[in-house]
């Protein structure tokens, strides 16, 4: 699955795999750290930034353990490319007679579905599709300054980037229509309190956070942490007994050596704090 994403990513509207100035990429330790560069568009979202970015994932996923992806600059980001959206609406602009997979889905299941989980470190706009590839993550942090909002109604447009469907999980139908309805901007702690986020930090703090945060969840086994970000949401689309099936089949699944070392090292060290009792 993993071979045709690249692929996907390498192919989808003419963009080559190769660097790119729009997305930042480096490394610290086993975690890689992923920013929108773009900040004097707010770090709109265009389709050769979706492609940079579907790289530099790509590449996390195969030099790390656990990843962030930050917004240089004031904002996390904007959303959609505004301009590059009405260029398409043009009268005169080409008709497209053979339709791709959508770029957005892509490089979003990449991150939401990839091989290690993705923390998202926020601040400043995060709005529509910056929301949804917050979205994607699985883990948010806010600092103060962040303000969430879906405005695409307001602009004759729909969610595009998979909100409807990752965004409304998170906080449900009620609020995402609000949401959209009437344009309504969440701070920071409104997002906290509908589960949009799960931490909230002072001005400034969010990449911090979210790297201490990678960092932890590094030390996980690799394959625990494929389970939690790639089984666990597909067992909430199944049914109760379906749902306990797919559980016992991966507590059932062949555990890598490691897995028995962490529980001999936790056991050793229970016995001997309970010796000292």
């Amino acid at each position: 699955m993993e071979a045709i994403l690249r692929l996907l990513v390498g192919t989808l509207l003419g963009f080559a795999m190769s660097s790119s100035e729009l997305v930042t990429y480096e490394r610290e330790g086993n975690i890689a750290i992923i920013g929108l560069n773009r900040a004097d568009k707010r770090n709109a979202l265009s389709d050769a930034v979706l492609t940079a970015l579907g790289e530099a994932v790509i590449r996390a996923g195969d030099e790390a353990d656990a990843g962030v992806i930050f917004g240089h600059g004031s904002h996390f980001s904007a959303g959609l490319d505004l301009r590059q959206l009405a260029e398409r609406l043009r009268p005169d602009a080409p008709v497209v007679r053979k339709r791709k997979r959508y770029i957005w889905h892509t490089t979003f299941d990449l991150i939401a579905r990839g091989t290690i989980p993705f923390v998202a470190a926020l601040h400043g706009a995060t709005i529509g599709g910056g929301l949804e590839l917050a979205a994607a993550a699985h883990i948010r942090v806010a600092d103060e300054t962040t303000l969430f909002g879906l405005p695409e109604g307001q602009r004759g447009i729909f969610v595009g980037g998979g909100g409807s469907v990752r965004i409304q999980r998170i906080i449900g139908y009620s609020t995402m229509a609000d949401l959209m309805l009437t344009g309504r901007m969440l701070t920071a702690e409104e997002a906290r309190e509908v589960r949009l986020v799960q931490y909230v930090v002072d001005r400034g703090g969010a990449l911090d956070k979210a790297k201490s945060l990678a960092s932890q969840i590094a030390r996980n086994t690799p394959q625990t942490n494929w389970q939690i970000t790639n089984v666990l949401p597909r067992m909430n689309d199944l049914s109760h007994d379906d749902g306990l099936f797919m559980e016992y089949l991966n507590t059932a699944i062949v555990r890598p050596p490691e897995t028995a070392e962490r529980l001999r090292e936790f056991l050793e060290k229970k016995t001997k704090s309970m010796g000292q009792a």
